[in-house]
């Protein structure tokens, strides 16, 4: 992968423009995140996304030490059936982003600002063409279409003001493609299948993985394969120096771990030990770590794309071929792991199946 072939560069650090100003009150869950937890490092568009829910998550907290309130009460907050400024939505407003669609909204337009690219598309399925996704209320959403299916034939992703989707709109604005992928592979199976409460092998795998996901990234096969046959000595504790610290970066690591999942991001807003993401791994040269953030990020959405539709095109695809990596384990993304008896915890660290899992 040399660096002449390398992605465009993606400008992360977007506080130093003038972007619109959000404005609104969220609850106070989004005070408790730590913008500067390793596992979130990799999120294009960080710097304006953290700052700006810092300023509205902090604001509400203002309101409440003024008022006296503990936030608890459910009137003083925003839901589906206020907008951003307290007013009723009526019907001219079904289509108006709430607050977080409006932060997600306002990133994805000075990403494709920096890179000088049009906005992020849909794939297309069947008679569906492609569509220029964006972030839209909830409420834009039609009583009893399937979300997925929504997405494939609007480009609109429906977003609530909670931490769940706020982490959701951000995997898509740093994996658009991948993300694009796994909606594609819905939408094929939703024209099989229909909707149902049984959503079938392939549906179930992109879920695990859109929800919980995690791409290992190493230039050391030995790592990946110590991984996916759960010997976590040979993966995680032995080659500590051979893993990337996302707060130091360096060109001589050899593994890195990027979060996917976006339920596995809200999870980790209150870290716990148990807590496993279900991993695939991809193989790069050794000059990948020699690639600037934004470069290493756009580079693995090409490669996740591919094998995620690979994967997901095998008639006997499903949810265990995702190896489980428990993910304070991940060298440098927890202080207490930095002690070999973090490792000794039989009931997070299993011994695990011994499965071929599939590997890039």
């Amino acid at each position: 992968m040399p660096a002449s072939n390398s992605p465009a560069t993606l400008n992360f650090d977007t506080h130093i423009k003038q972007l619109p100003v959000v404005e609104g009150q969220l609850d106070n869950s989004f005070s408790d995140i730590d913008w500067q937890a390793p596992w979130l490092s990799h999120i294009t568009q960080l710097s304006y996304i953290s700052k700006t829910i810092e300023r509205l998550s902090r604001s509400k907290l203002q309101r409440n030490s003024l008022d006296g309130s503990d936030g608890s009460d459910d009137s003083e907050g925003l839901d589906n059936e206020k907008s951003t400024n307290g007013h009723n939505i009526n019907a001219s407003d079904i289509n108006t982003p709430d607050i977080i669609g409006k932060v997600l909204k306002t990133a994805m337009a000075q990403q494709a600002d920096d890179l000088q690219q049009p906005l992020p598309h849909t794939r297309p399925a069947h008679d569906h063409g492609s569509q220029t996704l964006q972030f839209v209320s909830q409420n834009a959403l039609p009583e009893g279409e399937a979300y997925e299916h929504f997405i494939g034939t609007t480009g609109n992703i429906p977003t609530r003001d909670n931490l769940h989707d706020l982490f959701n709109g951000s995997i898509w604005l740093t994996f658009p493609k991948t993300k694009a992928v796994l909606n594609y592979h819905h939408m094929l199976e939703i024209a099989k299948q229909g909707i149902s409460e049984r959503r079938g092998r392939v549906r179930d795998t992109i879920t695990v993985f859109d929800e919980n996901g995690a791409v290992l990234v190493t230039s050391d096969a030995s790592i990946s394969e110590a991984l996916v046959n759960f010997d976590w000595e040979t993966s995680l504790v032995k080659p500590r120096a051979k893993w990337d610290n996302p707060v130091q970066p360096s060109s001589s690591a050899q593994a890195a771990v990027y979060i996917f999942g976006h339920a596995l991001l809200e999870q980790l807003v209150h870290p716990r030990k148990p807590l496993c993401a279900h991993s695939i791994v991809i193989h790069v040269a050794q000059d990948f770590f020699t690639l600037s953030l934004a470069e290493c990020i756009s580079y693995l959405d090409d490669k996740v794309a591919e094998y995620m539709h690979t994967l997901l095109s095998n008639d006997d695809v499903e949810p265990r071929q995702l190896a489980p990596l428990p993910i304070l384990g991940v060298p440098h993304f927890w202080a207490e792991n930095a002690d070999t008896d973090f490792y000794e915890d039989s009931y997070v660290f299993r011994s695990g199946r011994r499965q071929k899992i599939k590997i890039d």
